[in-house]
Parts: C-alpha cells; structure tokens; sequence
C-alpha cells in the first residue's frame, strides 16, 4: 500500500524495513524528426503539455521510439529529470553508444544494462510525432500550461535564467554562447548562466563559452541550484517576469508569488535575454 498504519510503523522500528508499492511502467513513444532549433526541452515540454501533470502519478515512465535512440547524455538527462513533473516515480531511456561511453568513462565497478523485454505489456503506451514541433513554453503558473511560442506573444522579460540540473550542462552553455557571441543584451534585461557542476564549469571555460556569455553581458555563478528554488543568485521580486531553462513555473518557485515564470530551451531562454522579449530562436 501507500500509506503506513500505527502498527505498521511500529513493524518498521522493529524491523528497518519500509513496504513501497511497485510502479506501473507506462511508454511513452518518441516518433518523427523536429526542425532545427528544437531541443529536448522543447520535447518534453510538448509531452508534459499532453500528459499534464498527472498523467504519470506513481508510475515509471519508459521513453521509446527513433528519436530517444539518437539522443545525447545531456538530452536524456533533460527528460528523465522532467518525468517527475508528470508524477513519475522513475524515468528510463535503454542506452545508445554514447551513453555506454559516458559511463565507460566514469564507472568505477562492473555495471549490468537493463533491457525491457520484448513482450513486456506496459500498463498504458502513448505515442507523440514530434514532425513540425515549434519552440515551446511552459506559462505562468504551471509546467503543463504548454503552448508553442507563436501563442505567446509579446512578453517582455525581466531576468533570463540557463541552469540548474534541467538546463545547465555543458550542451545547453554552448548553444547560449552561440546565440550571444559578439552581441549585448539590452540594460534592463538581467541573464544568469550557472553551470550544473564543477566540471561544466571548467569544460565551458575551457571552449570560451564563459568568455562569450560574460562579454554579452551575462552573470556567470558558482556551480549549484540558483534561483530555481528561489533562495539566492536571482530571486525574483513581485512583478517581475522570468523565462528560465528550469524545470517548474508555480507561483514563488523562484522568489516571490508575484512574479511570473516561463519555462523553456536554454535557446529560447538566450534568445529572449539578446531582445528582452520571449523570443523564437528561429527568427534570429
């Protein structure tokens, strides 16, 4: 069961052990090929829009289909992370080659690749085609609040966030940096990069990517979780507005209640901060 009982909880003292239910596993398929300038934020934010919330509570999600097999690292870090906005107790994508190398490159002990069978009957399958998929945002104040940036309009931005454990990898430093080199965002625009650990850090220096970003004239901080928990390096103040590469928008998520929060791509987060309005990558 889910809940524990006064004598059940005197047989966890006695025993040190915990019952936890064991989760249906549901598919989530990943069919056709987006446009250029369509990342995986922008995939599971479109997926989150169609399963809502709810739509995976106390389950495991298992991403399927040709486009999770060509995915990166960093890509499948982005989805997994986000399935717990759907309710997931666990995410799982089978590994290609280049997750095999990254972990070759990292284990310290003998590992075991866990594959679904073939005949597995998942409790619910759900198919998306991610053809003719346009740049996506998660409005104020929820993450399944999904809509394709052409619905948006104009927003003007206070504060652009690209960070934390869902937008902060090396990937998603490099693709500001490409937008942003040689150009300034305006003066009453602030942007905030924090690299997800020590070691993007280090890497994104090492490539120039934080030369780039700081001559746009980015704050570059200490490796960690930033403003997305809202308690330090760009807490929002009421009224403001923020487009981030984070992973949730409810209201004081990232300071206070009266600020609003749109989720997107680190592309779209650093296309906006070069205008100062939710912009589409595409148009620059």
């Amino acid at each position: 069961g889910t809940g524990i009982g006064s004598t059940d909880m005197a047989t966890v003292m006695a025993t040190g052990k915990l019952w936890f239910r064991v989760p249906e596993i549901i598919e989530i398929r990943l069919e056709g090929t987006p446009g250029p300038h369509i990342y995986p934020k922008d995939v599971i934010l479109y997926v989150l829009g169609q399963m809502k919330a709810d739509g995976a509570v106390y389950k495991g999600i298992d991403f399927t289909g040709p486009y999770v097999d060509q995915l990166d690292v960093a890509g499948r870090m982005v989805m997994c992370n986000m399935a717990v906005e759907m309710g997931a107790k666990c995410a799982y994508m089978q590994p290609n080659a280049g997750v095999l190398r990254f972990i070759d490159q990292r284990a310290q002990f003998p590992y075991e690749i866990q594959y679904t069978d073939e005949d597995y009957q998942y409790a619910e399958q759900h198919v998306f085609c991610l053809d003719g998929l346009t740049p996506q945002i998660a409005a104020p104040h929820s993450v399944d609040n999904v809509v394709g940036i052409e619905s948006v309009g104009k927003v003007r931005i206070d504060q652009a966030f690209i960070g934390s454990c869902t937008g902060g990898r090396t990937e998603d430093i490099a693709v500001a940096a490409e937008i942003l080199r040689g150009k300034h965002i305006p003066r009453f625009c602030r942007l905030i990069v924090i690299p997800a650990s020590a070691a993007v850090f280090q890497d994104c220096m090492e490539r120039g990517f934080i030369r780039d970003l700081m001559e746009a004239g980015a704050a570059i901080s200490t490796p960690g979780c930033g403003p997305c928990l809202g308690a330090h390096e760009g807490v929002l103040a009421p009224g403001e507005t923020a487009i981030t590469a984070t992973n949730r928008n409810f209201p004081g998520r990232m300071g206070s209640t009266g600020a609003d929060i749109y989720l997107a791509s680190p592309a779209t987060v650093a296309a906006s901060a070069l205008t100062g309005m939710i912009t589409d990558v595409r148009t620059l």
